[in-house]
């Protein structure tokens, strides 16, 4: 007989908000949302962050936030700094506070000063009370066995990176192994949202979450032990 549980699925929303000068990081947003809609019971709300900035309220009923710009100048993007400063009444209020977050960028060099701008993602979480999630993947690419083809090839551990070169468009970058990196980010941060929501539910499957009378008296009982 085996001990494994089927947990139902857990319906959640993962916005991703993104800002894209020249297309490249749109990409990357995609693979994004198809990652997280891998995700049965999950789905995406899908904004740039010019819409966002007109859909704060939306966002407050998400689970989850991933922010998504290039990295321009050593930061991201003028209009996603835009938005992120759009969210002070946001902070004020606490809304985001205990929604999952994530991050991904990319630029036209392998690194590009890319940490800086997740970097500056997660500082925005941390401001709002969030919970940030990594990317969760070794580094490719980082040995005489490794090529270009492997997931997170550049190397990040914060976030999802990606690499456009400056003379190609969207339709030739960034290559198929970010964009599976993103994929990836998308699904991991999908997965976790909806462990953080069911542990949130009073009961699933007959097991009692933390906030349960039982586990309450449970703790008592070790506690007097």
């Amino acid at each position: 007989m085996s001990n494994r549980i089927d947990y139902p699925a857990i319906p959640i929303t993962v916005a991703v908000v993104f800002h894209s000068g020249f297309g490249h990081t749109a990409r990357q947003a995609e693979a994004v949302r198809r990652g997280i809609e891998r995700v049965a019971g999950a789905s995406a709300l899908y904004l740039t962050s010019d819409e966002a900035q007109g859909r704060l309220g939306d966002l407050e009923l998400a689970d989850a936030i991933i922010f998504g710009a290039p990295t321009y100048m050593g930061s991201a993007s003028g209009p996603f700094k835009t938005f992120m400063d759009s969210t002070s009444k946001t902070y004020s209020t606490g809304a985001w506070k205990d929604k999952i977050a994530a991050g991904f960028t990319n630029s036209a060099s392998r690194s590009g000063d890319k940490l800086a701008t997740l970097t500056q993602f997660a500082i925005l979480a941390a401001q709002h009370g969030m919970h940030w999630v990594n990317l969760g993947l070794p580094p490719g690419n980082n040995s005489t066995l490794g090529s270009d083809q492997d997931l997170n090839r550049l190397g990040f551990w914060l976030g999802a990176a990606a690499q456009s070169n400056a003379d190609q468009g969207p339709d030739f970058a960034p290559p198929e192994s970010d964009l599976l990196t993103a994929e990836h980010l998308g699904e991991r941060v999908a997965r976790v949202t909806q462990q953080f929501v069911r542990g949130r539910l009073p009961a699933v499957k007959g097991l009692w979450s933390e906030t349960s009378q039982e586990a309450r008296h449970d703790r008592v009982r070790l506690r007097s032990g």
